[in-house]
C-alpha cells in the first residue's frame, strides 16, 4: 500500500507540475461503501518562486589591499617571533619576559581549587593572568617571594572564586628575555631557502603573502555579494528544507566533536542553535540556483584549471597536486562548484554598484597591530 500511495502521489505531483520541498505527510481519508477506492490526503510544501530584484540597484563593497614592503616586513617579523628563543637574565622581571613561578592562592586562609601551581611559565604583560597578579610579579627578581592580593571579577569563569579576593604567595624561579633571530642567511635557511639568500626569501614571502591576501579579499567580496543577494531576493522559506538543513548542520557538528575526541553526549547542544545558519544556507541555495539557471552560468574549464593551479602553489610539488585533482571526478566536481560560485560573484559584480574601499593589512589578516 505504501508503494501504491507513493506512486499515486508522484503521478499527481507530476500532473500538477509541482516541485515538492521536503517530505509529504500522508493521511488516509474515509471512503463510502465497501468497494470504494482507497483515498488519502497529502500535505507538503513546494519550492517557492524565486524573484531576484534589480541587481543594478545593489551596492557591494569591494575591499582593496596591495602588498608592499611594509606588509612583507610585518610578516617576516611574525616569522621571527614564532622562532623566539628565551635566555635567562639576572634582572627584575618586565613585560615581554617569560617568567617561571610557583604560587599558592588562599581565600580567607583556605586554599582553593586551581589556585596552586609549581614551575608555571607564562609571558608577562600579555594578559595571560589577571592584571593584579601580573602587576605583583613586575619588578621581582629570581628567588624572590611576594604575597599579592588579587580580586577576581564577578563574571570570572571560575564560579567558586568569582567576586572574591585571594592572597597569592608567589615565588619567582626564572626570568628569561626574548631573543629574536636576526634576518640573515641562517634565518632564511630555517624557512627552507636554499643557500640562505635573504632577497629570495623576501620574494617568496611576498608571493605567499600576496596569494593569501588575494584569497582573503576574494572571500570578503564573496560574502558581501551573498549578503546582497539575500537582501535583494526575499523568500518565504519552506520549513521542511530549513528543518532538513538544521538537522544536517547539527549532525556535522556532532561528527566534528567526535573527530576531536569529544563525546557529544557529554556536551549536548540543541539542534535549534543551527536554525538561523540553516535559514541563510537554504535562502542562498534557492537564490543561487535561480541565478545560475536564469543566466545559464557555468564553470568554465579554464576557471577550474586556474583555481586548481592556485591551490597547488601551497604545496611542495604543485604538478602532483594538479594531477591529484584531475584524477578524481568528485574532487574535480568540488572545484567546479567553487568556480561556479566565483562566476556568480563576477556576474553580480558586473551588475551591481561596486564601491571600492581600502582595508588595513592587520584588519584583513586578523592581527592585533
Amino acid at each position: 500500500m505504501g508503494e501504491t500511495v507513493e506512486r499515486a502521489f508522484g503521478e499527481a505531483v507530476k500532473e500538477q507540475n509541482l516541485n515538492v520541498a521536503g517530505y509529504p505527510r500522508f493521511e488516509p481519508q474515509e471512503s463510502e461503501g465497501a468497494d470504494a477506492d482507497f483515498q488519502f490526503a497529502a500535505t507538503f510544501e513546494v519550492y517557492p518562486d524565486v524573484k531576484i530584484g534589480d541587481l543594478s540597484a545593489v551596492e557591494v563593497e569591494k575591499p582593496l589591499l596591495e602588498v608592499s614592503d611594509a606588509e612583507v616586513d610585518k610578516t617576516i617579523d611574525i616569522l621571527r617571533r614564532q622562532r623566539t628563543r628565551y635566555d635567562r637574565v639576572e634582572r627584575e622581571a618586565a613585560d615581554e619576559d617569560r617568567v617561571i613561578i610557583d604560587f599558592k592562592g588562599t581565600i580567607d586562609g583556605v586554599a582553593f581549587a586551581g589556585g596552586t601551581a609549581e614551575n608555571y611559565a607564562f609571558l608577562l604583560g600579555k594578559g595571560q593572568m589577571l592584571p593584579e597578579f601580573e602587576a605583583g610579579i613586575r619588578g621581582m627578581k629570581e628567588g624572590e617571594t611576594r604575597t599579592v592580593e588579587v580580586s577576581f571579577p564577578a563574571d570570572y569563569h571560575g564560579k567558586d572564586v568569582a567576586g572574591k579576593t585571594a592572597q597569592f604567595e608567589i615565588t619567582l624561579k626564572n626570568v628569561a628575555a626574548a631573543q629574536l633571530p636576526e634576518v640573515d642567511e641562517q634565518f632564511a635557511q630555517s624557512l627552507g631557502i636554499e643557500g640562505g639568500d635573504v632577497a629570495k626569501m623576501r620574494e617568496q614571502v611576498k608571493a605567499k603573502l600576496s596569494r593569501e591576501v588575494r584569497n582573503r579579499l576574494k572571500a570578503r567580496v564573496k560574502e558581501n555579494v551573498l549578503n546582497a543577494l539575500v537582501e535583494v531576493a526575499p523568500i518565504e522559506l519552506p520549513k521542511a528544507l530549513v528543518s532538513i538543513e538544521t538537522a544536517r548542520l547539527h549532525e556535522n557538528a556532532q561528527s566534528d566533536m567526535k573527530a576531536r575526541g569529544i563525546d557529544p553526549k557529554q556536551m549536548p547542544f540543541p539542534a535549534e542553535m543551527f536554525e538561523e545558519q540553516a535559514k541563510r544556507r537554504v535562502h542562498l541555495g534557492l537564490v543561487l540556483a535561480e541565478l545560475v539557471d536564469a543566466n545559464d552560468l557555468k564553470a568554465k574549464p579554464e576557471q577550474v584549471k586556474a583555481l586548481i593551479e592556485d591551490m597547488a602553489q601551497n604545496y611542495e610539488n604543485p604538478s602532483e597536486v594538479v594531477a591529484w585533482y584531475y584524477a578524481d571526478k568528485k574532487r574535480l566536481a568540488n572545484v567546479e562548484s567553487m568556480a561556479l560560485e566565483d562566476g556568480v560573484v563576477d556576474f553580480v559584480l558586473g551588475k551591481a554598484k561596486v564601491v571600492e574601499k581600502a582595508v588595513a593589512f592587520d584588519e584583513l589578516m586578523g592581527q592585533q597591530g
